[in-house]
């Protein structure tokens, strides 16, 4: 439907950092919008979000699963979100390599459905949306890796 790709670099090696990006618990501390965590584990989150985007209104219910994980090169996700009126189903791919101390991680996320008033959402409303998310995680993930108190 909508697909996303990149590449993060990232001076952790790949096992440090795989450690991290296959927790969930890790993740939702580094999701933007998040209100509430209702459920956690370490490959499963159910979590509440406020989005900040004219056309969502409200909040949405959110799960995140970690589905596929080969450590320390890899991991799949599937994000299913519901809210009133409407629903979104995402999938989100990484591939860590090893790179000179450190590690490039090759990402993709790929919207799977929408359902509901996002059907009718232009997808140009809902890429630069998605992008935003996307941007502003990574943005997160990088930071709290960096603090002093990633490795407590």
């Amino acid at each position: 439907m909508i697909r996303f790709e990149g590449e993060k670099d990232f001076p952790q090696p790949p096992a440090e950092l795989w450690a991290k990006l296959s927790d969930v618990r890790f993740l939702v501390q580094c999701l933007p919008d998040v209100e509430s965590v209702a459920a956690t584990g370490p490959d499963y989150a159910r979590m509440v979000l406020r989005p900040g985007f004219s056309f969502v209104r409200g909040t949405l219910e959110a799960t995140l699963h970690v589905v596929d994980a080969v450590a320390p090169t890899a991991a799949r996700y599937t994000i299913a979100n519901k809210g009133i009126g409407s629903s979104a189903d995402v999938e989100a791919t990484l591939t860590l390599v090893s790179q000179d101390a450190g590690t490039r991680v090759r990402w993709t996320a790929e919207v799977k459905a929408l359902g509901g008033l996002l059907k009718m959402v232009p997808s140009g409303l809902i890429r630069g949306a998605a992008q935003k998310v996307i941007s502003d995680t990574w943005s997160a993930v990088e930071a709290k890796l960096n603090s002093p108190t990633a490795n407590a």
